[in-house]
């Protein structure tokens, strides 16, 4: 392949990947010095390789660091470690970089008491400490002892880094071209993965664009670009279809790296989805002239959001609803027809829980600090609308307000008046009205006693009565058949 081919290849690939021309060079440097390690590599060799993308010439070095001399077990532990299987210095030196990291997070933890917390960090360090002296040994294929290396050049010291130049071949078997293709095409991939993971994790909590891909089982997938986002059942509004090519808004709720790429986590039922299309179709909420308070929402059927303007000559709510609900409808129709209520934000709690039970009109707020408790009372026609259908309008309205709301019905004012006279004169009373109660009880019982006794009384006169009418009666009739026989 020429020259210029070679670097507009690789000036497509970083297009098309979106990734830096430096990391394809890094991926090709990488993919030289395994097709020489495949066929031209000795024992104990740490191939580097330089490549020019413009000249596409390549220099290739044996690249050792010096260190202390070391004993000879410790030697011969290296030589035995140098027949294991090769592996490349840039996978060393990732392993040493995760390694430090969890030294690190290791070091780092601490406990809730602080003097158990420093007393933890001494003993983790020393035990890391000793680790390393442990596990440290000599490996002859990255480093080379002080002494060999003064043997070369008399000024080295430790931590000098040697490089010995090797004649770069003319040509590569096919098995070395083969091992190539694959290093450089794991290496794009990798270099892929991260900068799509780094790109959506800047992406995280916020609303993103999406076109629905196709739908595996419960979950739906999102085509983000770069990337396919998960829709999860749980981040799927009831009663929502998601058609195949359909654009829709989702919120990108987490991102993880995975296996095959960055795992990215979206959500239609967070209310974070109503806060951000606020924010990106209303011009006075981007501006920050209006400020969105609060949200409260369930998804797919009712959302209440709370706005306040610090400027006297700005309207919230108008800023919001837009000319004719051009701007309201915009977003209801982002939301699948979900309904809107806007809210008057007040700092005074009353006019804030009335204004948050809208659209029914509250008489009057009554608010008990004590118990966060707030009590409205709406008229006897306005009570169903403020509750709402399964109590959906006063649930949202407590979420919103942050307060527990008890909707009354109110009643009249005389009724009003009466029982508030009633209730300072209770207090005024105390227990003189409980004595006075008790007296009243007293005579009424007295009075109920004399009222029997009297009509027992009566009762037994009634009686008395009756029997001399009856002997009166058998008397006459004896009388009358005496009569009736002399007569014969």
């Amino acid at each position: 392949m020429a020259t210029n081919e070679i670097a507009a290849a690789a000036r497509a690939i970083c297009e098309e990947k979106g990734i830096a021309l430096e990391a394809v060079v890094d991926a090709i440097e990488s993919a030289l010095a395994a097709a020489y390690r495949k066929d031209y590599g000795e024992k104990n060799q740490n191939i580097k390789v330089e490549f020019d993308l413009d000249s596409a010439n390549s220099k290739i070095y044996d690249e050792k660091t010096v260190v202390e001399d070391m004993p000879d077990e410790e030697m011969d532990d290296g030589d035995d470690a140098s027949n294991k299987e090769q592996v490349t210095n840039d996978d060393d030196e990732k392993n040493k970089k995760i390694n430090k990291q969890e030294n690190k997070k290791i070091v780092e933890s601490t406990t809730t008491d602080g003097k158990t917390a420093k007393n933890d960090k001494l003993e983790t360090t020393e035990t890391v400490a000793g680790d390393e002296e442990e596990v440290r040994k000599f490996n002859p294929r990255t480093e080379i002892q002080l002494s060999d290396a003064k043997e070369i050049k008399k000024s080295y010291k430790v931590g000098d880094v040697i490089r010995t130049d090797l004649k770069t071949p003319d040509d590569y078997g096919r098995m070395a071209a083969q091992t190539a293709k694959q290093v450089i095409i794991q290496r794009i991939r990798e270099v892929e993965r991260t900068n799509m993971f780094d790109e959506f994790k800047d992406k995280e909590h916020e609303v993103v664009t999406g076109i629905v891909q196709r739908r595996e089982g419960r979950v739906v997938l999102v085509d983000l670009g770069r990337a396919n986002g998960i829709l999860t059942s749980e981040g799927q509004v009831a009663g929502e279809r998601y058609e195949q090519g359909q654009r829709i808004k989702v919120y990108v709720e987490e991102v993880r790296s995975g296996a095959k790429g960055p795992e990215i986590i979206l959500s239609r039922t967070s209310v974070e989805v109503v806060r951000k299309i606020f924010l990106s179709e209303i011009p006075e909420i981007t501006n920050g002239l209006v400020e969105i308070k609060a949200v409260s929402r369930e998804a797919g059927s009712r959302s209440k959001i709370a706005v306040y303007a610090s400027e006297d000559n700005v309207d919230p709510i108008g800023s919001c609803v837009g000319q004719r609900g051009a701007r309201i409808s915009t977003i209801i129709s982002e939301l699948g027809g979900e309904k809107i209520d806007i809210i008057q934000y007040s700092e005074d709690i009353a006019e804030y829980v009335a204004n948050a039970l809208s659209p029914a009109k509250v008489v009057n707020v009554k608010i008990d600090e004590d118990n966060h408790v707030a009590v409205a009372n709406v008229a006897a026609d306005q009570l169903s609308l403020a509750i709402g259908k399964g109590g959906q309008n006063v649930r949202l309205a407590a979420r919103l307000t942050g307060w527990k709301i008890d909707v009354k019905e109110s009643k009249s004012k005389k009724e009003d008046e009466n029982q508030d006279e009633l209730g300072i004169k209770n207090k005024e009373l105390g227990n003189e009205k409980i004595e006075v109660e008790s007296q009243k009880l007293k005579v009424e019982s007295t009075t109920t006693n004399d009222i029997d006794d009297d009509v027992k009384s009566e009762d037994k006169e009634e009686k008395k009565t009756k029997k001399k009418e009856k002997k009166e009666s058998k008397s006459n009739d004896e009388k009358s058949t005496k009569d009736k026989k002399d007569k014969k």
